[in-house]
């Protein structure tokens, strides 16, 4: 059993630190200090906790922020942190923490939230976009600048900044106790997707396979790799490419009008696969 709770107090907010220095290794400096936490919750701002029993064993960080129309800035919650301790993982944890989330910022009066992720890891995309409801159109090169903590090291920080409109159809049906179901790579092939390229392996390690092409109907298919982490430790210049080729191959989608609006991940063959979605055109809220 997993038990989601608001946290306030300064004691909370020291195990808050803890579990972060667990979660995001050997960068201290990465660390939000338990006095800002405190500063947060009191503020308008949400840090919530995952226990099992008495155990925390998960973390949610996030704070309201300003987003700039033609008509004048607006609010919105910005999700900064979502994290889960790397013995509990595949357990449900991020996605009840997001839910908790949901809530707590429907009773705030907002509609939309905010955060970043890393395009290129797939459980990240798989939560975040097939599970959660989140589109992205957005994608920022290197955003935090040069990372020092063990996941992120070694690769400039590029990041998917995705928009979570909780109020839509698209999340109260992810949500819902009986979520609509999730179409397959087989429903999109069935569909005359376009694949933008194709993906070859070397050693086990899955590597795009020539230039892409620049999406031109109404979806698009883009592959990541399955399991990013193992292949950048084990090859970091293959990863470097893939970051360098993902963050184009995006951006020119983007510019061109396309829509991050699904994700599927595939457990069929020898290898694992994943794949965005890209809609022309807005998402389908």
């Amino acid at each position: 059993m997993i038990t989601i709770k608001i946290l306030e107090t300064p004691e909370e907010m020291t195990e808050i630190e803890d579990l972060q220095r667990i979660v995001w290794p050997d960068s201290e400096t990465d660390i939000i200090p338990a006095h800002v936490l405190v500063t947060l919750a009191h503020n308008g701002g949400m840090v919530l906790g995952a226990y099992q029993a008495e155990k925390l064993v998960g973390l949610s960080i996030g704070f309201p922020g300003l987003y700039f129309t033609a008509d004048g800035p607006r609010p919105k919650h910005c999700s900064h942190e979502l994290g889960t301790h790397p013995d509990y993982i595949n357990l449900g944890i991020g996605f009840a923490l997001k839910r908790a989330q949901w809530q707590f910022v429907r009773n705030q009066g907002l509609d939309r939230i905010t955060w970043t992720f890393d395009p290129l890891l797939s459980r990240n995309a798989h939560l975040n976009i097939a599970r959660l409801g989140a589109v992205c159109n957005t994608y920022l090169r290197n955003i935090y600048g040069d990372m020092r903590d063990g996941l992120n090291a070694g690769l400039p920080s590029d990041r998917f900044q995705v928009d979570w409109w909780v109020n839509s159809r698209r999340v109260e049906g992810c949500l819902s106790s009986n979520p609509r179901p999730r179409l397959t790579l087989a429903d999109y092939e069935a569909a005359d997707i376009q694949n933008l390229y194709p993906v070859e392996y070397h050693a086990g390690l899955v590597a795009p396979a020539g230039n892409f092409q620049i999406p031109t109907g109404n979806l698009a298919l883009a592959e990541i790799p399955d399991d990013f982490m193992t292949l950048k430790s084990r090859e970091l210049k293959l990863g470097l490419e893939w970051r360098h080729y993902s963050r184009e191959l995006f951006e020119k989608a983007f510019e061109a009008g396309y829509i991050v609006t699904d994700f599927v991940y595939e457990k069929t063959g020898d290898h694992p696969r994943s794949f965005y979605v890209l809609t022309n055109g807005e998402a389908t809220f």
